[in-house]
């Protein structure tokens, strides 16, 4: 093959921590579990100084939590620590909503009212991961929306920081159902170019995650 290896390239740190996260994000590594750099290693054929890099990394974004002596375990927030993020999320997203309104164009919003079905419908029909999956490509849609890469990247790490399992997002079939309205009313208030009507929602909706209901 002249020269050239077919043997597929290490991850990196970065890349390391970038797929712990992604199986903390997707409940796989749920709030709480002690996490081997043994296991980390052979999940992702890296080196080990690979992974005590990429924890250190998560350590300082506290999407895991070092004890020293006993090693690292994913973030778990306390009650107090969970209301408190959560309202750093209400600040953060209520305050794109005029910039999402200014910004959207008719595609933008044809795309969300899919996405929003989609969820209504895997609420009926779809499993657990699928209904998570599909909520956060409805919210990242959204956000998106608003143009600013750093907010949406700073966001998606709080969201990290609270109860990130897919059974934890919806604890009843009427929470659920809640959900799949406020979605929809959402995208409403979006093509009505109603910035304090979709800010109202939008706080409403993060903090139904705190209820628990």
């Amino acid at each position: 093959m002249d020269g050239i290896s077919n043997k597929r390239t290490a991850p990196g740190w970065i890349e390391v921590a970038d797929r712990i996260a992604g199986d903390i994000r997707s409940g796989v590594l749920v709030p709480g579990m002690w996490l081997k750099q043994i296991d980390l290693e052979l999940r992702f054929g890296c080196s080990r100084p690979d992974v005590r890099r990429a924890l250190d990394q998560l350590a300082q974004r506290r999407i895991v939590e070092h004890v020293p002596n006993r090693g690292y375990h994913v973030f778990l927030p306390d009650g107090s620590r969970t209301a408190d993020i959560l309202e750093i999320r209400v600040i953060l997203e209520t305050g794109t909503a005029a910039a999402v309104v200014a910004k959207a164009m008719a595609a933008d919003i044809a795309r969300l009212r899919d996405l929003a079905q989609r969820f209504e419908d895997l609420a009926r029909t779809g499993t657990m991961l699928e209904l998570y999956e599909a909520n956060l490509a409805f919210h990242g849609t959204l956000l998106a929306l608003c143009g600013n890469h750093e907010l949406v990247s700073l966001v998606g790490e709080l969201r990290s920081r609270t109860s990130s399992a897919p059974a934890g997002q919806w604890r009843t079939q009427a929470r659920i159902e809640t959900s799949s309205r406020e979605h929809h009313q959402m995208v409403d208030a979006l093509a009505n170019r109603d910035v304090t009507q979709l800010c109202d929602l939008i706080a409403r909706h993060i903090r139904q995650i705190g209820a628990g209901s």
